[in-house]
C-alpha cells in the first residue's frame, strides 16, 4: 500500500477537483468583494501553505477492511496498515462528509488512540462514533504535516475541528517602487504590485489614519498613474499641503526621491533618525530666517507625532512582534491578536473561533495559529499566554514558511510579559461584549421564532432590497444576520442586467436578484433546504449552541422590503425553482405615511398585521432592514460615482496616459474630443491615421 507525499508543489495534485468543488464562485458583480481579495492574496503568496502543501495522493487504505465495521472498529482495522510515519489523516462520516482533520508524528500511534473509548472527551467520542471512513497521507517531515493540515481545515472546515470564523485579509501600506514618483497607498490583497509593503495593520482605518498623516509629513502622492500622467497643474491635494505635487514637477524627482526615502525608513523603524533630520533641517531654515520653510518641516514634525500618539501602548525593546492572547468563558472563546511593526503598535483585532469548549487554552490556541499563519506572514517574535501544543513545530512551520527565524516564546516578566497581560485583558473585554450581543441575539432571534411561526430559530436570514435613480444604476442588494450579529463576509450586490425590464420596474428588479440568487444557491449547495435543527451537547446550553453554530448556506428566512407585490414575484420565482417550501419568506412593507412603526408584515397563510410600537422583534427587524437599505444604496451610490467620473476616452483601445494627456490637451474635453472630425484628430502629436479612424469610430458607430 503506498500513500506516500511527493514533495512540496504549488498544487494538491489528485486533490485538486475536491478542492475546486469547496471553492465558492462568487460573480464580481454578485459580492462585494471579500472572497475575491482573499483568493488573490493566497494565490499571489508564494510562501502560502497553498504552495507549501505536497502534491498529495489520499489512500483510503480500504482494500482489506471490512466496510461494515464503524466507530472505532473501523478505526482499528485502518490503523494495522499504517506506517510510523508523519502525515496527515481525515474522518468522514456516513453522508461522507469530513468530521475532523489531523495530523500525526506517527499516523500509526495517532490514530491508534481513537481505537479505545475511555479516556476521551464526549467531542472525541461522539466523532469516533460518527465515523465511517477514514483517508490518509504520509508527508516527509511533521512540519509539512502541520502545514497541510491547517490548510485543509481551512478549507474543509470539519465540524470537530477548531475553526477560524474571520479569515479577512489585511490591510497593508503600499509604496510603490514601478513609477517615476512612487505613491502612498492604502492596499488588501494580491501582492501583484513592485513595491515596499508595510503592515499589517488591523484594520482600514487605521491605514487610511496613517496614510492621512504621512501625506502630511512627507507631502507623497496619492493619486493614480494615470491621473499624475495626465495633470497639467497641481490638484487640490498640492494647495491644501497634502502633496508636494511632483506631477507638475513643482518638487524635483530627485528631492521627492528624499521624500519617499524618509516615508520608507519611518515605516521600516527608523522613526528616531527621521525625525531627528527633520528637526535640524528646521533649526537650519530658521537660522536662515526662512521661516516659512521652518513652518513647513514643524508642521511634518507635527504629523509624525500625531500617528506615534494615536498608536496607544508602544514598547521600547519590542521591535516586531505578534503578541496574542485567549479568553474562555460562557462556551465561547476570544482570541486577541496586537501588531507591532517597527516598534509601533499598528493595531489589534478580536476573533471568535469555533472550539468546544472543553478544549484547553493552549490546545485551542495551537490550533488558531496554524490557520492563522496559513496565508499571513509571520513576526520574527511571536508572544503568547500559554504553551501550546507542538510548539517548536509550529516555530518550525513558520520558519520554513517566512524563510527566516520565527521565535515562539511564552514570556514571564517584563516589558514582554506586560503586552500580553495587555492583550488579554483586550481579549476578557471583547469577549464580554461578544456574550451580551450574543445572548441578545439569541432572546431576538427567539422571539422572531415565536412572532412569526418558524420552525426553528432561524441562524441565517437574508434581507434583500434594490436601489436606483429612474432606474438608472440599478443595483439589488442582499445582507445576511445570524446568532453572531450581521455576517459582513456574506453580503451580495447584483448589478441589474436584465434587457427586458422597464426603467424603474421593483418588481423586476426583484425577480431578477432572486433568480440569480437561488440558481446559484441550488448549483452549488444542491436542494439543501434549511440546516437541521440543532442539538446542544451535554456541555453546552441551547444559547451557546446557536452562538457556536456554522452559518448554514441555505437562509432560515427571507425577509423582502416591500408589500404583496415583491413578496408574489419573490415566491413566485420560488416555485419556478421548487424550492418554494423550503425557503420562508416574509414582506417588510411600509404603514401608514411610510412611519417607522407600522410596518405590516406579509406571512404566507396569514393576512397582514402590525407588530406592537414597542415590540422589540419589531426593532430587530427594522435593524435588518434599514441594514439593507444602507447597503443597498451605498452600491449604488459607488455605482453612480464610478459611471459619473468615468472617462469616455478609457474605453479606446490603444489609449494609454500619453495619448489621452495630447487629446485633452489640444481639444479640452472628452466631449470634444468625441465631436472632433477625423481631419482634427490627425493634427493631434502621437495620433496616427490609424487611431485617429480608431477614436471617431468608437464616437461615430451608430452613424
Amino acid at each position: 500500500m503506498r500513500h506516500k507525499g511527493r514533495g512540496l508543489a504549488p498544487r494538491f495534485g489528485s486533490e485538486d477537483d475536491m478542492m475546486d468543488d469547496l471553492t465558492p464562485e462568487i460573480d464580481d458583480d454578485d459580492e462585494d468583494g471579500f472572497g475575491e481579495e482573499l483568493d488573490a492574496e493566497i494565490a499571489a503568496e508564494p510562501s502560502s501553505a497553498a504552495s507549501l502543501v505536497a502534491a498529495i495522493e489520499w489512500d483510503d487504505g480500504g482494500r482489506d477492511v471490512d466496510q461494515t465495521l464503524v466507530g472505532a472498529d473501523l478505526i482499528a482495522a485502518f490503523q494495522k496498515q499504517l506506517p510510523n510515519s508523519p502525515g496527515v489523516y481525515r474522518m468522514f462520516d456516513e453522508a461522507n462528509e469530513v468530521l475532523y482533520v489531523g495530523k500525526a508524528k506517527s499516523l500509526k500511534k495517532r490514530v491508534a488512540s481513537y481505537t479505545r473509548m475511555a479516556g476521551h472527551t464526549n467531542r472525541i467520542m461522539r466523532m469516533i462514533r460518527a465515523t465511517r471512513h477514514m483517508e490518509f497521507v504520509t508527508t516527509r517531515t511533521e512540519t509539512e504535516a502541520l502545514l497541510l493540515e491547517a490548510n485543509l481545515i481551512k478549507r474543509l472546515r470539519p465540524r470537530f475541528n477548531v475553526l477560524m470564523r474571520d479569515d479577512k485579509s489585511f490591510p497593508y501600506i503600499l509604496v510603490s517602487d514601478d513609477h517615476e514618483a512612487p505613491a502612498i497607498f492604502k492596499h488588501r490583497g494580491a501582492r501583484s504590485r513592485k513595491g515596499s509593503y508595510f503592515g499589517p495593520f488591523a484594520s482600514g482605518g487605521a491605514v487610511g489614519r496613517t496614510v492621512a498623516s504621512l501625506q502630511r509629513a512627507f507631502l507623497l502622492r496619492t493619486c493614480t498613474d494615470s491621473v499624475y500622467e495626465t495633470r497639467t497643474r497641481p490638484c487640490l491635494l498640492y494647495q491644501i499641503k497634502r502633496c508636494s505635487g511632483p506631477c507638475t514637477r513643482e518638487v524635483s524627482l530627485e528631492d521627492y526621491a528624499s521624500l519617499v526615502n524618509d516615508a520608507k525608513g519611518f515605516l521600516s523603524g527608523r522613526s528616531n533618525q527621521v525625525k531627528q533630520a527633520i528637526a535640524g533641517a528646521m533649526q537650519e531654515a530658521a537660522e536662515d530666517l526662512d521661516f516659512e520653510r521652518a513652518a513647513v518641516f514643524r508642521d511634518r514634525l507635527s504629523a509624525l507625532a500625531h500617528i506615534q500618539g494615536h498608536q496607544g501602548i508602544n514598547p521600547h525593546g519590542v521591535e516586531e512582534a505578534d503578541v496574542f492572547a485567549i479568553h474562555q468563558e460562557g462556551g465561547l472563546t476570544c482570541i486577541q491578536v496586537f501588531f507591532f511593526r517597527t516598534g509601533q503598535n499598528w493595531g489589534n483585532r478580536a476573533y471568535f473561533p469555533k472550539a468546544d469548549s472543553t478544549l484547553e487554552p493552549g490546545e485551542v490556541l495551537g490550533a488558531f495559529l496554524s490557520q492563522f499563519y496559513d496565508d499571513k506572514p509571520p513576526a520574527s517574535l511571536i508572544l503568547l499566554p500559554v504553551e501550546v501544543e507542538d510548539g517548536p513545530v509550529l516555530a518550525e512551520a513558520l520558519a520554513t514558511k517566512a524563510g527566516r527565524r520565527v521565535q515562539i516564546a511564552v514570556p514571564r516578566r517584563g516589558e514582554k510579559k506586560d503586552l500580553v497581560d495587555h492583550a488579554t485583558a483586550n481579549a476578557s473585554e471583547a469577549l464580554g461584549r461578544r456574550l451580551a450581543e450574543t445572548s441578545s441575539q439569541a432572546r431576538l432571534l427567539a422571539g422572531l421564532k415565536e412572532t412569526f411561526g418558524l420552525e426553528q430559530v432561524p441562524r441565517r436570514i437574508e434581507v434583500f432590497d434594490n436601489s436606483h435613480i429612474m432606474g438608472t444604476n440599478a443595483v439589488g442588494a442582499m445582507i445576511v444576520a445570524g446568532p453572531q450579529g450581521f455576517a459582513k463576509n456574506q453580503y451580495r450586490k447584483f448589478n441589474i442586467k436584465g434587457t427586458d425590464i422597464t426603467p424603474g420596474d421593483d418588481f423586476g428588479m426583484m425577480r431578477e436578484v432572486m433568480t440569480r440568487r437561488f440558481s446559484r444557491l441550488l448549483k452549488e449547495h444542491g436542494d439543501a433546504g434549511p440546516a437541521p435543527t440543532l442539538q446542544p451537547t451535554e456541555s453546552e446550553s441551547a444559547e451557546e449552541a446557536l452562538a457556536s453554530a456554522e452559518m448554514p448556506a441555505w437562509p432560515d428566512l427571507v425577509l423582502v422590503d416591500g408589500g404583496k407585490g415583491q413578496i408574489s414575484a419573490v415566491r413566485k420565482i420560488l416555485d419556478e425553482l421548487g424550492i418554494a417550501d423550503k425557503v420562508t419568506t416574509i414582506g417588510v412593507a411600509k404603514g401608514v405615511d411610510r412611519d417607522a412603526g407600522r410596518e405590516r408584515f406579509i406571512v404566507q397563510g396569514r393576512d397582514p398585521f402590525s407588530l406592537p410600537p414597542r415590540d422589540p422583534v419589531l426593532y430587530f427587524v427594522q435593524r435588518l432592514r434599514d441594514e439593507a437599505h444602507r447597503f443597498a444604496i451605498g452600491t449604488h451610490r459607488a455605482k453612480r460615482k464610478k459611471e459619473l467620473t468615468a472617462n469616455p476616452l478609457d474605453e479606446i483601445g490603444g489609449i494609454g496616459p500619453s495619448r489621452k494627456r495630447a487629446l485633452l490637451h489640444h481639444f479640452g474635453t472628452a466631449k470634444a474630443v468625441s465631436r472632433a472630425a477625423f481631419d482634427d484628430l490627425l493634427k493631434v502629436e502621437g495620433i496616427s491615421a490609424a487611431m485617429a479612424k480608431t477614436i471617431y469610430d468608437h464616437f461615430h458607430e451608430r452613424q
